[in-house]
């Protein structure tokens, strides 16, 4: 039986389509610089690219700016794509649709996580490290394991994403059909209604917030401090952004 296509939101199309091309140029770029810099684990035999660190530095800085608001759209409207308080219970029912489902939400909630740590890890880092040969930086091999993590979880959500989905699936994040209520000139106003809505429930908000899956809001508070730290810290240690 054929599956219609789902629809997937304006916002979240653009934050998933733009993150997502980011994340991946800093991927490639991440590897053309320890390829040309490190290679200790293996290495290509391709061209030494000199600038590959400025590069990569580029694609990291315009991924840092939008990574805080795939973040937060995945936390609480994206939630459900998350990990869920049984998922780690639901991987002991291997080749069950809530199995796939399961991995799938694990992986993605680990490639927020190893995001937040790429981001944080490369901000901590110098620019003069790699090319003077400092390569055991604790800083800069964490930026590796979040590089690694990050690579596995991406392959994890797109192959899961083609099972769980299917072609559906797939059509449906590059459709351009957009519900009128999904138009962006609906954006200011539901924000203005979720800001009072939060403001005049604000205990109730935070009672909920810690009780509704707690574990999935524990992680989001680390990767929001994350975040911070990725902005602040390097302003301390003269880092490079």
């Amino acid at each position: 039986m054929s599956r219609s296509a789902p629809y997937q939101p304006l916002l979240l199309k653009i934050l998933h389509g733009v993150s997502g091309i980011l994340a991946i140029a800093a991927i490639i770029t991440g590897f053309l610089v320890y390829n040309t810099f490190d290679g200790r684990f293996g290495k290509l035999p391709i061209p030494r690219i000199g600038e590959s660190i400025d590069i990569h530095g580029t694609f990291a800085v315009f991924f840092f700016f939008v990574f805080p608001a795939l973040a937060l759209y995945s936390f609480h409207a994206g939630n459900r794509k998350l990990l869920q308080q049984d998922s780690l219970q639901n991987l002991t029912q291997f080749g069950r649709p809530i199995w796939w489902v399961s991995l799938q939400r694990i992986a993605n909630t680990l490639m927020l996580i190893a995001a937040v740590l790429a981001v944080l890890s490369g901000r901590m880092m110098k620019e003069e490290w790699l090319p003077t040969g400092e390569l055991n930086h604790i800083w800069y091999y964490l930026h590796l394991i979040g590089w690694v993590v990050i690579v596995a979880c991406l392959a994890i959500h797109i192959l899961m994403s083609i099972k769980v989905g299917g072609v559906p699936l797939l059509l449906s994040i590059f459709s351009l059909q957009v519900r009128p209520e999904d138009s962006p000139t609906k954006w200011p106003g539901r924000l203005q209604n979720w800001l009072i809505n939060l403001s005049a429930n604000f205990g109730g908000v935070i009672n909920n917030f810690m009780q509704n899956n707690f574990p999935l809001r524990v992680i989001e508070i680390i990767l929001l401090v994350g975040i911070i730290a990725a902005l602040i810290l390097p302003l301390f240690t003269g880092s490079e952004s």
